[in-house]
């Protein structure tokens, strides 16, 4: 089947794996087949500024095809997965009126259940809630926060480890923002984003390659000028608390440009994290997206045919 005289017959593709996988080059050449607009599925390449840090699409290749919701956040800002679905759902329509396939991609699994199982009808948190909710933690301590947690909703407590503290604070704001749980919001009804016949896959590759991978282009990323995005953030004195100054190797190399480690140990220290990271992505996605479809294979063209036969007539 030529190129040409393929058409797919889905209204969308979506393709999720843990960092390094491989997802970026696949999605690319999908892209330049089907006369596809790749829709960026990740929460740390939405921010501005950490092209290198977050293996974003280069602008060679972001010129190839069309590439949304990439770098549209300000690192100052904190972006939710209810303002990521909001312009999911707009860019999907303007693809869609195009005439171009929509290519979802990415690593956050958070933002693919919101596209295809929906949200949670919390309202918009107000900053000073979650600022006041932020401020209690440092306070308090984590065991003191937890235990708080745990008298006003129990049920979510039950969920979430002590040290998890994006969680628990989520738990606080929401409880004082709404007066009511964020077990109860989580047990309203759901709509997804988008309805649609989508085409959902991921990718899954040996973990021993797939942790070289990380490793290899952790060590890129630092030749190439990962350190500048670093310092340039640094430099605006952004609150470490924030999603972006937490990317991946942020705050290993911020450590290091403050003299408080070596060069060496800092990226060896990112490289064990990142490894951690691709190993919760990797089971979150078996254990949460049992439907879709897995690929093993690790060459690019092998992927690619494999998807191809699948969503193309």
């Amino acid at each position: 089947m030529s190129d040409e005289t393929c058409k797919t017959k889905f209204d969308a593709v979506l393709i999720a794996g843990p960092t390094a996988s491989g997802k970026s080059n696949v999605a690319l050449a999908l892209a330049e087949r089907l006369q596809g607009t790749i829709i960026n599925t990740d929460s740390m390449q939405v921010y501005d500024g950490l092209r290198l840090l977050t293996a974003r699409p280069s602008r060679e290749e972001e010129a190839r095809v069309p590439h949304r919701l990439y770098g549209f956040i300000d690192p100052a800002q904190a972006c939710s997965v209810g303002i990521w679905g909001e312009h999911a759902l707009t860019t999907y329509q303007e693809v869609v009126d195009q005439g171009r396939v929509p290519i979802f991609v990415g690593g956050t699994g958070l933002y693919f259940s919101a596209l295809i199982d929906g949200l949670s009808p919390i309202p918009e948190i107000p900053e000073d809630v979650s600022a006041q909710a932020r401020t209690l933690w440092h306070e308090i301590g984590a065991n003191a926060f937890a235990e708080r947690i745990a008298e006003i909703d129990p049920e979510s407590a039950q969920r979430v480890l002590p040290t998890d503290r994006q969680r628990l604070i989520r738990c606080l704001e929401v409880y004082n923002a709404t007066g009511k749980t964020l077990s109860h919001w989580q047990s309203l009804p759901r709509k997804p984003l988008i309805d649609g016949n989508f085409a959902r896959f991921i990718l899954q590759p040996d973990r021993a390659w797939l942790y070289q991978r990380c490793e290899t282009r952790f060590d890129q990323m630092v030749q190439v000028g990962a350190l500048d995005e670093v310092r340039v953030l640094m430099d605006r004195g952004l609150d470490p608390e924030l999603p972006a100054m937490k990317a991946l190797g942020m705050p290993e190399l911020m450590a290091h440009l403050r003299g408080e480690m070596s060069r060496d140990e800092a990226v060896e220290r990112a490289k064990q994290q990142t490894r951690r990271y691709a190993k919760r992505q990797y089971t979150w996605f078996r254990n949460q997206m049992i439907t879709w479809n897995r690929l093993e294979e690790q060459e690019s063209e092998r992927l690619i045919g494999k998807i191809f036969s699948i969503i193309c007539y």
